[in-house]
């Protein structure tokens, strides 16, 4: 898809297809990155693969010990090529897809939450998890908020242009805006003096007109944790996990949680039924309802006279 000098036509041929498309920029490169692994499996250009190819490519892909979710998505890259770009619907059609494991959201008790709150290190840091767990927000949308976004006169934070291209309103807690009014007397405005207020990063990154980095808000979040003596494999998103999870356990009609969460779909939000485990607990089993007779009898012991020699 590359050399060494200059943008091959092949691939920028593709970059125009997306474009047209209006793909993201993570999107297009995770294309791109997918196609350049199977330029680099092939050995030569993806334009001349065959059905065989593919095929082999495939089996590369398990025998590498790739996840199902990768090679999904690594697919997904390939299959644009072939069937946008490269209009070879017959390659496009040798492409599997696997269907990927279910698995329960990992989460974070409400002491486990305190506790990780209590042990950041600065005001910014308890504000950015305060984000996460408070109101449902995923990382990227933690760093890139700007002054503009914070609604206090109706005490709402504003979304905009998440994922899927989606704008959105969550609710704003009064302790978080208390403490985000103390944030702005002391955050750092070396950078952006001459921005206009309300297109200020809430958050600014170590160089001028950036954002904090994902990777910075990563570390805060894994030193907490460490510091809070919390030994599950949580990630960052957990706190998005356990925010929702709270909501559901709260009784906070699952619509509601979907609008909060930008889901497009329902089933994304049913899954956080499978986790709250103080509703499931508190289902009435069908064993409640039987009579008496239903009961397991109390089994009778016999004695058995001792053995005599």
């Amino acid at each position: 898809m590359t050399t060494s000098n200059r943008i091959t036509p092949l691939r920028q041929r593709m970059i125009e297809d997306m474009s047209a498309r209006n793909l993201g920029q993570a999107t297009q490169r995770g294309h791109i990155y997918s196609c350049k692994l199977f330029a680099g499996f092939l050995k030569r250009s993806p334009d001349t693969a065959t059905a065989d190819d593919l095929r082999r490519f495939q089996l590369h892909l398990i025998e590498a010990g790739h996840s199902i979710c990768n090679r999904n998505r690594i697919m997904t890259g390939v299959r644009f090529l072939f069937r946008i770009t490269l209009r070879r619907h017959d390659l496009a059609a040798e492409i599997f897809h696997l269907k990927e494991p279910q698995r329960l959201p990992l989460t974070m008790s409400r002491n486990e939450a305190e506790r990780l709150l209590v042990m950041t290190g600065c005001l910014r840091d308890h504000i950015l998890l305060s984000l996460g767990y408070g109101c449902g927000l995923r990382a990227g949308e933690i760093v890139r908020l700007k002054v503009g976004d914070i609604d206090s006169s109706q005490m709402i934070i504003r979304i905009v242009q998440s994922k899927g291209r989606k704008d959105r309103h969550v609710m704003l807690p009064e302790d978080l805006l208390a403490s985000l009014r103390e944030w702005w007397r002391v955050r750092p405005a070396r950078y952006d003096a001459d921005v206009p207020v309300k297109e200020r990063w809430l958050f600014p990154g170590r160089r001028k007109g950036q954002h904090l980095t994902y990777r910075q808000l990563s570390r805060v979040f894994h030193e907490a944790a460490a510091a809070a003596g919390i030994t599950k494999r949580i990630s960052l998103h957990s706190l998005r996990h356990s925010f929702a999870t709270e909501l559901l356990e709260e009784g906070t009609d699952i619509r509601y949680i979907q609008a909060v969460l930008g889901h497009d779909k329902l089933d994304t939000t049913a899954r956080y039924t499978r986790v709250a485990t103080s509703r499931i607990a508190a289902i009435d089993s069908p064993l409640k309802h039987l009579g008496s007779s239903a009961k397991p009898r109390k089994l009778k012991t016999k004695h058995r006279k001792p053995k005599t020699t």
